[in-house]
């Protein structure tokens, strides 16, 4: 083979070896179209799927490792990394190629705590959350809040997975006129297909894809995201306090002096669902689905969330094994202080109440003792409505929903 010219046997070998090995991503796999580039670092992927491809890079990479790269470029794409990058540094004002290969950074922690092993081995060098002193598990917008630049990721400043990753153009990229891109309907199929087969056969598919194609068929809506940032917020201190337990390592300077350490338990939250005859089956549908999220919220914890369906009573759903298997009972009027009173009567205390309404009810008179976040499902105002709607106390963070 003429030296620096693609050796694309070993590559397309490399992503068969890939699709032989993660064989829910075979339809993202094939969609991909390689284009030699002497430019690019190693591989890096364009919001057009194509795959750009140092051949340098192919000839020194083993085929296994090169396959687990053939993997981690579409988990990208898959991933949508390239708009969410866009839209998280359009509303936080990041600019600058520091800040986007931060957000490069976060993209490959969210994809690598899980998508190597199972005879994709590690390439030399990836980025993984524990490098930075991070928990697995989270997402790329998670990610970016807890980091910055700095010595942690002086290791990783070669990184460029190109606009695929973060939304910025890069000098290689063909552009949204060039040969062999799929338009945005084709991605969208391609998406679906794979998100499709996960949910059919999860099998053995890690957490993080099951968790991906969740939200391929159930993507989150803006308000979505309003209520999640609202729970996040509610949950800030909750369940902190001080242990002798665990003494502070500030007692080493004060020899004879025990310190307490500040301690940090999951909070336990506690959703109240309006089921009354005038909340639809598509919003008691939306309620499901954000059930199902703050149980993520609090790290997959089920016993940490308990749910109440209530009309003019509040019903007990029992114990919480998943959120499709809910039982939302009700169909009367609205009373949702009798849901207020029946969660505050469990034992222990929830450190956070979430009530999913319309809103058309009476609310308690005074602050409960727990923070209390409102997703109010919008209700137009109509010429012939005589009653002015109650509106939810200022003591509670509310949102509007759906």
């Amino acid at each position: 083979m003429t030296p620096g010219t693609l050796d694309e046997e070993k590559l397309f070998a490399a992503r068969l070896h890939a699709v032989r090995l993660r064989p829910y991503l075979a339809t993202a796999l094939f969609a991909l179209h390689a284009v030699e580039s002497s430019t690019v670092p190693t591989m890096a992927v364009d919001r057009h799927w194509r795959c750009y491809v140092s051949p340098a890079f192919v000839d020194r990479t083993p085929l296994a490792e090169l396959a687990a790269v053939w993997v981690h470029e579409v988990a990208h794409l898959l991933r949508d990394h390239h708009g969410r990058g866009a839209r998280f540094a359009a509303h936080h004002g990041l600019t600058g190629p520091g800040e986007h290969l931060r957000m490069n950074i976060a993209a490959d922690c969210e994809i690598n705590d899980d998508v190597f092993g199972a005879g994709l081995p590690r390439p030399e060098g990836a980025v993984h959350p524990e490098v930075l002193r991070l928990s697995e598990g989270q997402l790329m917008e998670d990610y970016l809040r807890q980091f910055r630049l700095g010595p942690f990721t002086n290791a990783f400043a070669w990184l460029d997975c190109g606009s695929g990753a973060d939304g910025l153009e890069r000098p290689w990229d063909l552009g949204t006129d060039g040969a062999h891109g799929l338009s945005e309907q084709e991605r969208d199929a391609v998406r679906f297909r794979v998100a499709h087969g996960i949910n059919g056969s999860p099998g053995n598919v890690p957490k993080g894809w099951q968790r991906w194609a969740e939200q391929a068929f159930h993507p989150p809506a803006p308000w979505r995201e309003l209520l999640g940032t609202a729970l996040r917020h509610a949950m800030t201190g909750a369940g902190e306090d001080y242990t002798y337990g665990r003494p502070s390592r500030r007692s080493a300077g004060l020899p004879g002096v025990i310190l307490p350490s500040l301690r940090r338990r999951p909070p336990r939250v506690c959703v109240i669902v309006d089921t009354s005859a005038s909340v639809s089956d598509a919003e008691l549908g939306s309620a499901i689905l954000e059930i199902a999220a703050i149980v993520r919220a609090v790290g997959g914890r089920r016993d940490l969330v308990s749910v109440l369906s209530c009309d003019a009573a509040a019903h007990l759903t029992g114990q919480l094994c998943g959120a499709q298997g809910i039982p939302l009972v009700g169909g009367g009027g609205t009373d949702l202080r009798t849901g207020f009173a029946t969660a505050l009567r469990g034992r222990p205390l929830p450190d956070v109440i979430v009530a999913l309404t319309d809103g058309q009810t009476p609310w308690p008179d005074t602050r409960p003792p727990a923070r209390t976040v409102v997703g109010l499902f919008p209700r137009p105002r109509r010429e012939q409505d005589r009653h002015e709607p109650v509106l939810p106390p200022d003591w509670a963070r509310v949102v509007t929903v759906g």
